[in-house]
C-alpha cells in the first residue's frame, strides 16, 4: 500500500485543564476522502489548526508526503501542498472571485508579492483562473468581489483558490455550509472527482453528505479518536452510536 499523503502521529494539545487533542493519530491515503466527525466541542477545530500550522502541538507530529512538517508555518505548509479551505480571511474581500484565484496562481508560480502588477491584463492567468472557477461553478460570479458573495459561494471560492495551488491534499472544513440542497449535491459530485487529484480530509456536519462521500471516517470525542473505519463500520459501531449518533447501546 502507498505511504499516506498526510499522517498525524500522537498529536496532543491542551488548553489549561482541557485536553482538546489527546494523542490523535490518523492517515490520509491517496484517492480517498477521510471524514472527521464528532459532536460540538470534540476538538475538530483544534485538530485542523494543528494540521494547518495555526496551532502548535505540545506533543506528536504532522507528516506530509513523508516529510515532518510539524515545525513549519502555515505558509510553508501551503507551499509544500497542504491546501486549506476553511479560512474565509484567506480571501481578499475587495478583490473579485477571478482575481482571488489569479493571485493564488501567481503565488504558486513564486510571485506572491506582485500585487501591483496589472493582473487583469495577464490572459494566461485569467484563463487558468476561469478554469478553476468553472470547476466549482462560479464563472457567472467571476467579477463579483469576494465580500459580496454568499457564504456558500465563498466556500466554493476557497476551494477554487486551493485548486490553484495544485496541492498534495486538501483540508476542507464544512464545505457544505450555506450551499442548500442543489449546491450540496453539486459539491458532493465535484468532491468525488476531486479526490482523484488529491485526497481530502473533510470536516462536515452534514451526515448525509459524509456517508455519501467518505471512504473512511474517524470519530472524535473529547479530543480522542474513538473509532476509524468505513461508513458501514462506523454506522454499526455501538460506541459511535452512543457518543455521536445519539443512540443508546443495546442491552
Amino acid at each position: 500500500m502507498d505511504d499516506p499523503v498526510l499522517e498525524l502521529r500522537g498529536l496532543c494539545r491542551n488548553f489549561g485543564a482541557l485536553k482538546a487533542t489527546d494523542n490523535v493519530s490518523l492517515t490520509l491515503r491517496r484517492g480517498e476522502i477521510h471524514a472527521l466527525i464528532g459532536p460540538n466541542g470534540a476538538g475538530k477545530t483544534t485538530l485542523m489548526g494543528l494540521i494547518s500550522g495555526r496551532i502548535a502541538p505540545e506533543a506528536g507530529s504532522v507528516w506530509l508526503a513523508g516529510q515532518n512538517i510539524t515545525g513549519l508555518s502555515v505558509a510553508q505548509r501551503a507551499r509544500l501542498g497542504l491546501a486549506r479551505s476553511f479560512q474565509v480571511s484567506s480571501l481578499i474581500p475587495e478583490y473579485s472571485a477571478l482575481r482571488n484565484v489569479m493571485l493564488a496562481l501567481q503565488a504558486k508560480q513564486g510571485h506572491s508579492y506582485r500585487f501591483l502588477r496589472p493582473v487583469a491584463l495577464d490572459r494566461g492567468l485569467q484563463s487558468a483562473a476561469r478554469d478553476m472557477l468553472a470547476r466549482v461553478g462560479l464563472v457567472p460570479r467571476a467579477s463579483v468581489a469576494a465580500a459580496f458573495l454568499s457564504h456558500g459561494e465563498r466556500r466554493l471560492l476557497e476551494i477554487a483558490v486551493a485548486l490553484a495551488l495544485n496541492p498534495q491534499c486538501f483540508l476542507l472544513d464544512e464545505p457544505m455550509a450555506g450551499l442548500g440542497a442543489e449546491g450540496t449535491a453539486r459539491l458532493v459530485t465535484f468532491l468525488q472527482e476531486l479526490k482523484q487529484q488529491a485526497p481530502i480530509l473533510l470536516v462536515e456536519h452534514d451526515m448525509d453528505a459524509v456517508f455519501r462521500l467518505a471512504d473512511r471516517i474517524s470519530v472524535l470525542v473529547y479530543g480522542c479518536v474513538i473509532a476509524t473505519g468505513t461508513v458501514a463500520e462506523i454506522r454499526a459501531n455501538p460506541a459511535v452510536r452512543a457518543a455521536y449518533l445519539g443512540e443508546e447501546p443495546a442491552t
